[in-house]
C-alpha cells in the first residue's frame, strides 16, 4: 500500500471513530447544560477575535476551509526581524491550525518550511501558497506520523529540498470525547496513542541525524495534559506524556545543542475541535477560559517562533510553556 492511500486509510478509520461517536452524543439525553454564557471575552493583542462561534460539526480528519468563521493565522501585526534567517523546518500537522500558522510566521522569520500532514491536500496548498507569500520555499509532504517509515521519508525530503534541517515541530494530534472510559475501545486508544505520541517519537528519531549545534525541537502539548479533561481521556493521557518526553528528550540532547521544548495550548480555533465536538458545543468553545474565548492560532504562533530562535531561546530547554488563555495553568 502507498503512503497516500495508508493516509486516506488513517482518514477512514478515525471517521469511523468520529461517526461511532456522534451515534452516541444523539442518543444520549440532552442535558441542557451551558457554559457560561454571560462572561465577557477578554481581548488583550493587537487586533480583537472572535469571542463567541456558530455551531458547527465536520468530519474527520479536518478541513480548514470549511470553518467558519475562517480561523486567524496570518498575524498582520507581526513584524518579522531574521531570527530564523536561511533556517529549515519541519511542521508536522502543518497544513491548518496551530501548524499552518507557525509555518507562515517561520517564513516571515526568514526559514524555509516544509508541511507534513495526513490527506488534507486543499489546506496544504494554501499553506504552501502562504509560505511562500513571504519569500520562503515551502514543500508538502502527505503522510501518517504513525508509520516510522513516512516520517523517515518526510525528513529526508525536507533535507533534500533545503539542504538541512534546522527546527523540528511536532504538531500533528488525534482528538475524539468520550463521556465515559467504557465508550473508548481499544481501536480508539492505539490511533490517539500512536498518532499523538509515537508520532512525535517517529519524527524525532528521524530528525535526530540531521539537526545540529543550535537545533531545536518544538512539542505542541495541550492544557489538558497539565489538568486532565474528563471527557478527553486518551488525549489528555498523550499530552501528559508529550511533556514528560520534552522533559527527558531535553535532557538527553542537552550536551549536543539542541534544545527541546513544548508549547501548550488551551482551546484553539482549529478544525481539531469542530471535527470532535458536537455542533452545539462548539458554540460554548473557550467560553470558560478566563480570557472567555478561544484563542485564535495567531495567537499561539510567536511562541513557536520564540522556542525556535536561538537568538531568543537559546538558554532555554526542557519546558513546557502554557499559552492557555487562563491564569496559572502550569
Amino acid at each position: 500500500m502507498s503512503k497516500a492511500q495508508d493516509s486516506e486509510a488513517t482518514a477512514e478509520q478515525q471517521r469511523a471513530i468520529q461517526s461511532r461517536q456522534d451515534q452516541r452524543d444523539e442518543a444520549a439525553p440532552k442535558q441542557g447544560e451551558k457554559e457560561d454564557e454571560g462572561k465577557p471575552a477578554v481581548q488583550a493583542g493587537d487586533r480583537p477575535h472572535p469571542d463567541r462561534l456558530p455551531p458547527q460539526h465536520i468530519a474527520k480528519p479536518g478541513s480548514e476551509a470549511q470553518l467558519r468563521p475562517r480561523p486567524q493565522f496570518l498575524a498582520p501585526g507581526y513584524q518579522g526581524s531574521g531570527k530564523l534567517q536561511d533556517m529549515a523546518a519541519l511542521i508536522t500537522g502543518g497544513d491548518s491550525g496551530i501548524g499552518r500558522a507557525v509555518a507562515v510566521l517561520f517564513a516571515r522569520e526568514g526559514a524555509d518550511v516544509a508541511i507534513a500532514y495526513l490527506n488534507e491536500h486543499e489546506d496544504a496548498e494554501e499553506t504552501r501558497r502562504c509560505i511562500e507569500a513571504e519569500g520562503r520555499r515551502g514543500l508538502c509532504i502527505a503522510g501518517d506520523v504513525k508509520d516510522p517509515d513516512f516520517c523517515r521519508q518526510a525528513v529526508e525530503q525536507t533535507v533534500e529540498a533545503f539542504g538541512k534541517l534546522d527546527v523540528l515541530v511536532n504538531n500533528a494530534a488525534f482528538q475524539e470525547h468520550a463521556k465515559s472510559l467504557e465508550d473508548i475501545s481499544e481501536e480508539r486508544f492505539d490511533e490517539t496513542l500512536r498518532t499523538n505520541v509515537y508520532g512525535y517519537f517517529h519524527m524525532a528519531k528521524a530528525a535526530l541525524p540531521h539537526l545540529g549545534r543550535g537545533a531545536s525541537i518544538i512539542n505542541t502539548g495541550s492544557t489538558t495534559g497539565l489538568k486532565g479533561s474528563a471527557q478527553l481521556l486518551d488525549y489528555s493521557t498523550t499530552k501528559g506524556a508529550i511533556h514528560a518526553f520534552t522533559k527527558a528528550l531535553a535532557q538527553n540532547l542537552l550536551p549536543k545543542g539542541i534544545r527541546v521544548n513544548a508549547v501548550a495550548p488551551g482551546p484553539v480555533w482549529t478544525p481539531l475541535n469542530p471535527a470532535d465536538a458536537p455542533a452545539e458545543k462548539v458554540a460554548e468553545f473557550g467560553s470558560k477560559t478566563d480570557m472567555g474565548r478561544p484563542a485564535q492560532p495567531e495567537e499561539l504562533s510567536p511562541a513557536y517562533v520564540f522556542l525556535a530562535a536561538p537568538v531568543c531561546s537559546g538558554y532555554i530547554s526542557g519546558i513546557v510553556l502554557p499559552v492557555t488563555g487562563s491564569v496559572g495553568e502550569i
